[in-house]
């Protein structure tokens, strides 16, 4: 992979592109978003590879109902009859075009941008997405024009689910609006159809409609998924090139109801609209940054420069400083990408996506993600958003699962979301200090989760005569390792599983020990009490020194070697003696800890699986037996420091465990994030997701705990 560069002009990336092969150019991808769920995405060689990908994939109800409105571009430079393509696009048996070798460096700050070079001119294509509206703008700043040349650029459109795939039988349709400072507007020829409109005022658009036809996403084929589309085009665009200029392309995703035709002629446009665009794109990444340093205080990493520390991985890693204070401010960043909007009954709130580019948000992703992304990046507000709409969708004591993708409809289909938000709800009044708003509008609905588990709540969710929980049953997967295929439970866990009983424990006796508010303490003394003494006795394996996963209903244990039984450890009351908890840590970083995360699985065990690919059966079934979650890393390392006292010792030793995930920040997946996933078996390469939320939220507070 690329070696990628932090330079001092408010570049996040840069990579040089010049010479390498088209594989490694594919291999890394971006992304930009928007605040609403609408993102733009691709790989540095401008080549999609996935049908997730795409200029402008908006979300008509923010942050779901996501449309893949505009695929890509094809761009062309033509000078003397002789046309020059940069652009890339795969199909069947090749590239065609094939313009990745023009390309000189790929960047990224708060927009992402290519640097090409042909015979006559150089020029920078450039992409940003509007805050807050589903707009894409291109520009294409010719910086060096050596010769006059035609400059011709055809639009690819979508108009999709973004989940799904285009055929040409689709009925698509177009029109031109207005004069030429109007614009193109595209949409299906259905009723109630979304509409994309398009608009160069500097070009002059030619109408040509044409099929594409079996567009390959490499990415989706590897996944065992529908991997081939066709894409229409309405025409191009063409203008002829004398001098440096900068032509602006704009495209507008709005629901029917919105009627963007009429603005077709007022929609901004042009150098001065690019130049707005980009002040309020580096004022909401300043504030971003602001923010963080506000909270940053005197964090000091313990390993100043990890290049003269650990030589073997200086080759790859050579430009990550790790005691430059911009890396915090990047990981801010990173964690910027899933902070979004959600519209309700009650208006706009705060949610967080749980990962690009197919998540929408998920209770038990939040939660978990909430402490790293917006605590520790002093986004109080924000935080405090998604906990109060969250704990107003709450039913029967439970809070969401996930809201439907399609739909505000709300889905309650686990166990640990209401115990993660407890444990979050806690942390935001320890981090804001914010007592009016936990004791008005959270620790009702905490009470509410304590007392519904207590008593019995949906999927068998109840309190067991020894004050343990047990959940569900053969045919439901209520813990985060959820798999599911073709009626096949992959990791059933149904009855006592040991993290769903540490976070029992960690919400009783954060309950326990307010000083307010709470009338029945001798119900949570006396609870604890009796969850410590069943957890020890249940889920501790003297043989094994280490915790059982599951209890079932019949009494069986599946005392497999798995990493739930961190969080025994790492959350901030444990229901272990010292001993046991150091034996718990010893365990899990002899045998699951790797690189970029924790295993899911024991390598020693039978059902090990050591890559995640194939068809979506085989991608599941290794999903939680032995694929690597980087999120975990968050908990081990701060059970690490925990039985090791926070010494200085272990910080050092902790700081190198997360060594590995900051140079996966800026190096391999997708660029300035980190992926959802990795293989257990090396060489590790990432997989699913390749931006996910918890995996950046608890790289951030493992980097907080190192460096505190």
């Amino acid at each position: 992979m690329s070696t990628l560069q932090q330079v001092d002009d408010g570049t996040i990336l840069s990579v040089p592109t010049a010479g390498r092969s088209i594989e490694d150019l594919l291999a890394g991808e971006w992304l930009l978003t928007n605040g609403r769920g609408s993102y733009a995405s691709s790989t540095i060689a401008g080549c999609n590879t996935r049908a997730y990908h795409g200029i402008l994939i908006g979300s008509l109800r923010p942050p779901t109902s996501r449309v893949m409105a505009l695929s890509n571009c094809l761009e062309m430079i033509i000078s003397n009859g002789r046309i020059c393509n940069i652009s890339t696009f795969e199909f069947a048996d090749n590239f065609a075009p094939a313009g990745y070798g023009l390309l000189k460096r790929f960047r990224r700050d708060i927009g992402v941008h290519y640097d090409y070079e042909t015979e006559n001119v150089e020029l920078t294509k450039s992409v940003y997405l509007v805050r807050n509206t589903d707009t894409a703008v291109i520009v294409y700043d010719f910086t060096c024009v050596r010769e006059p040349v035609e400059f011709v650029f055809r639009p690819f459109v979508g108009l999709r689910d973004f989940h799904t795939l285009q055929k040409s039988y689709a009925t698509m349709s177009s029109r031109w609006i207005g004069t030429q400072n109007g614009g193109l507007l595209v949409r299906y020829e259905t009723p109630g159809s979304c509409e994309l409109l398009l608009k160069c005022p500097s070009a002059t658009f030619v109408k040509d409609k044409q099929w594409w036809f079996n567009f390959v996403y490499r990415k989706d084929k590897e996944r065992g998924r529908p991997f081939n589309e066709d894409l229409w085009t309405p025409g191009f665009f063409k203008c002829r090139i004398d001098s440096p200029a900068g032509i602006v392309l704009t495209a507008r995703l709005a629901d029917c109801t919105e009627r963007i035709a009429k603005k077709a002629e007022t929609e901004p446009c042009d150098s001065a609209f690019v130049d707005k665009l980009k002040k309020e794109l580096w004022r909401h990444q300043e504030s971003v940054k602001r923010k963080a340093r506000a909270v940053k205080h005197d964090l000091q990493f313990p390993i100043a420069d990890f290049r003269l520390k650990t030589p073997p991985m200086a080759s790859h890693r050579e430009n990550l400083d790790t005691g430059n204070s911009r890396l915090f401010e990047t990981l801010c960043l990173a964690a910027d990408a899933f902070v979004t909007e959600r519209q309700t009954q009650t208006g706009r709130r705060t949610t967080i996506l749980a990962g690009y580019p197919w998540f929408a948000d998920w209770g038990r992703d939040a939660f978990i993600s909430l402490p790293g992304l917006l605590l520790a990046t002093g986004r109080f507000e924000e935080a405090k958003s998604v906990l109060t709409t969250f704990a107003a969708a709450a039913d029967m004591g439970m809070i969401p699962n996930f809201f439907d993708d399609r739909s505000e409809t709300a889905h309650f289909n686990s166990v640990d979301a209401s115990l993660w938000f407890i444990n979050a709800a806690f942390q935001y009044l320890n981090a804001s200090g914010d007592l009016d708003t936990f004791t008005k509008q959270l620790l009702p609905t905490i009470q509410w989760i304590v007392d519904s588990y207590q008593r019995g709540t949906r999927f068998g969710i109840r309190a067991d005569d020894d004050g343990l929980i047990t959940a569900g049953d053969e045919r439901t997967q209520l813990t985060w390792m959820d798999s599911k295929c073709d009626g096949v439970a992959f990791t059933p866990r149904f009855g006592k599983a040991v993290e769903i009983n540490a976070l029992w424990y960690n919400s009783l006796m954060l309950v326990k020990n307010l000083e307010f508010g709470i009338e029945n303490l001798e119900f949570y003394e006396s609870m604890t009490d009796k969850v410590r003494a069943s957890f020890c006795e249940l889920f501790w394996n003297k043989d094994k020194g280490y915790l059982n996963d599951c209890i079932r209903e019949d009494g069986s244990v599946d005392d497999s070697l798995r990493p739930n039984q961190i969080f025994a450890v790492s959350l901030e009351f444990s229901p272990l003696p010292p001993e046991q908890q150091k034996s718990v840590v010893n365990a899990v970083q002899s045998r699951l800890l790797t690189p970029y995360g924790l295993r899911t699985l024991d390598p020693q065990s039978e059902d090990y699986k050591g890559r995640y690919e194939g068809s979506l059966y085989d991608r599941d079934s290794a999903y939680h037996q032995g694929t690597v979650w980087p999120y975990l890393m968050g908990a081990f390392v701060e059970g690490y420091l925990k039985v090791n006292e926070f010494s200085p010792e272990s910080r050092i030793k902790a700081t190198e465990f997360i060594l590995p995930l900051l140079g996966h920040l800026t190096e391999t997946g997708g660029l300035g994030s980190i992926s959802e996933i990795f293989d257990g078996d090396d060489p590790q390469k990432p997989k699913g997701c390749f931006a996910q939320a918890w995996s950046v939220a608890e790289l951030i507070r493992a980097y907080k705990l190192v460096s505190s």
